[in-house]
């Protein structure tokens, strides 16, 4: 006789807020993602994996219409003001009409997927022409030691393969670069040495002990891609 099991939400469980409580990381980097990429007030967002919804909260208190899509629907609890979905990320179609966003955020997503380049080709398909995909995720080169700590890690990610799984869906202006997650270093990135050897030097047992010595091991890809107006077959 079987007997059913008992799953516990990912988001609940891994984010917890007692663990993982809120912090103002979220809005620095959505204020930050901002600036870079000169989004403006009013375009549509959409958070792919929202989570918690913090960084969709953010994003909306920059001025942008926030929309999330996750298996969990704990970011009601965020973004009240916001549509956010319920959805089978793996085996589902993104819930959306073709051409529905301006720009599609993701951080910390596509690596949990054995085919992420499913997940790539939905993104291009609910973005709207000439619309921007913004996606974080963990750095191979630089994690693969705690890569899979996180036993729903899939596919790891280099900044090639990155770039590449976008160029060959069908997006152009493809960046990928290595990304740590220190507001400090986004105003000065000549410090970005400085973190590079403390990450080199500093035991992994301190990381539990420093926000600076963790993030400076803990080393993002932050890549854009845009989905070209003439369409990916021209």
């Amino acid at each position: 006789m079987s007997k059913e099991v008992n799953k516990r939400d990912y988001v609940s469980v891994i984010y917890d807020q007692k663990e993982k409580p809120l912090t103002q990381y979220p809005d620095l980097l959505t204020e930050y993602l901002v600036k870079r990429y000169q989004l403006s007030a009013g375009q549509k967002i959409l958070d792919l994996g929202c989570g918690r919804g913090e960084f969709l909260r953010g994003f909306v208190r920059c001025g942008l219409k926030g929309y999330g899509v996750d298996e969990s629907l704990a970011a009601k609890d965020l973004c009240s003001k916001s549509e956010i979905l319920q959805s089978d990320l793996e085996n589902e179609p993104l819930p959306y009409k073709d051409s529905s966003f301006d720009v599609i955020f993701s951080k910390s997503v596509l690596e949990h997927f054995y085919y992420p380049e499913k997940l790539v080709q939905e993104i291009y398909r609910v973005l709207n022409p000439g619309g921007l995909v913004i996606t974080m995720t963990p750095d191979w080169q630089s994690v693969y030691k705690m890569f899979y700590e996180d036993y729903t890690h899939r596919t790891p990610f280099t900044v090639k393969s990155l770039e590449d799984i976008f160029k060959i869906n069908g997006f152009s202006q493809v960046k990928a670069e290595k990304f740590r997650q220190l507001p400090l270093l986004w105003k000065l990135p000549w410090l970005n040495l400085l973190s590079g050897l403390i990450a080199l030097i500093t035991p992994k047992g301190l990381s539990s002990h420093s926000k600076w010595v963790r993030f400076s091991k803990e080393v993002m890809l932050l890549s854009s891609a845009v989905k070209p107006r003439e369409g990916k077959n021209s």
